[in-house]
């Protein structure tokens, strides 16, 4: 009779086999990191202790500019309070909007299809090629937006020309681009198990708390995953900043990024604009790490307990 039983040691042959091919296969993802990520990190943070303007030969100054962003530098709290801020705007209405939307594009509607594709579309446009658009709507005196609050009796807004508007306008355009959310959101959901629906709605549970207490556990790695993309990207924002604003009105949307543009290509100081690279990089290491350590207190594992 056919036995399936293998010795120990061409047990340990295959095992030992099989490492070798996958760390073979690991190979070339290693190389990516390492030419890719950690030596250009290590090359930013060697700059980032040097006066570089990019003309001269790099002169060594240590920490110097990292005490000079901290202390005297005019700009780097503002920068980081707006980065902050924007950050917090966008992720919060991304998630709640892509998860709305593709809750809705999940159901059977006619032309289904097409509205999937017309929500994605935005994510896949030229970036300032929509802020330009968004700042014909904001536009102060004839934008399509000051047009209906004057239609309604309301006084105009300067959207992107006040300091007490001019985050949450941009935020509102960073959560219309979040087609690639609602993407992520839709392909989790079809996967959400209907038997379990079938089961809670056989039990009278309504829509909300279906919701609530099937598809928002199953969801959670999804929500995690989107939730940190959103995070990373946001916390990275330029592009409003250069497309729009110029980091105005005053300091109000002198985002990080856009701070250290200025300092490398405008003052062509790339050393002092290395340190606040580096600034960047720990908050966003800081808030990754946060959302990395209390992700086991709300993801559900694939048995239904806990991370």
């Amino acid at each position: 009779m056919e036995t399936f039983y293998k010795p120990p040691q061409r047990r340990s042959r295959l095992l030992s086999s099989e490492a070798s091919v996958a760390y073979i296969c690991l190979i070339p993802a290693f190389l990516g990191l390492i030419f890719l990520t950690y030596l250009p990190l290590a090359g930013v943070l060697g700059i980032s202790m040097t006066n570089w303007t990019g003309l001269k030969t790099p002169e060594f100054v240590g920490f110097d500019n990292y005490v000079k962003l901290f202390t005297t530098d005019p700009y780097i709290k503002d920068s980081i309070k707006a980065t902050i801020y924007f950050a917090f705007l966008s992720v919060a209405g991304s998630m709640i909007y892509s998860l709305f939307i593709a809750m809705l594009l999940n159901r059977k509607i006619p032309a289904r299809g097409f509205f999937r594709a017309v929500f994605y579309v935005p994510f896949v446009l030229p970036a300032v090629a929509i802020y330009v658009g968004w700042s014909w709507l904001y536009e102060a005196n004839f934008g399509f937006f000051n047009f209906l609050l004057s239609e309604v009796g309301l006084n105009k807004v300067l959207f992107i020309a006040d300091s007490s508007y001019v985050v949450p306008s941009l935020s509102l355009i960073a959560v219309w681009l979040s087609g690639n959310l609602i993407v992520i959101f839709l392909a989790g959901l079809q996967n959400v198990p209907s038997s379990y629906h079938e089961a809670a709605e056989m039990d009278g549970a309504g829509a909300w708390s279906r919701f609530r207490h099937i598809t928002l556990p199953c969801m959670t790695p999804i929500i995690f995953y989107n939730l940190l993309l959103s995070l990373i990207a946001n916390l990275q924002v330029v592009t409003p900043a250069l497309a729009l604003t110029n980091g105005g009105p005053g300091n109000s949307s002198r985002f990080m990024t856009y701070l250290m543009y200025d300092q490398a290509f405008v003052n062509y100081k790339l050393g002092y604009a290395c340190a606040t690279t580096f600034v960047i990089f720990a908050i966003l290491a800081a808030f990754t790490a946060v959302l990395f350590k209390t992700s086991n207190r709300w993801i559900f594992s694939e048995g239904g307990d806990d991370k």
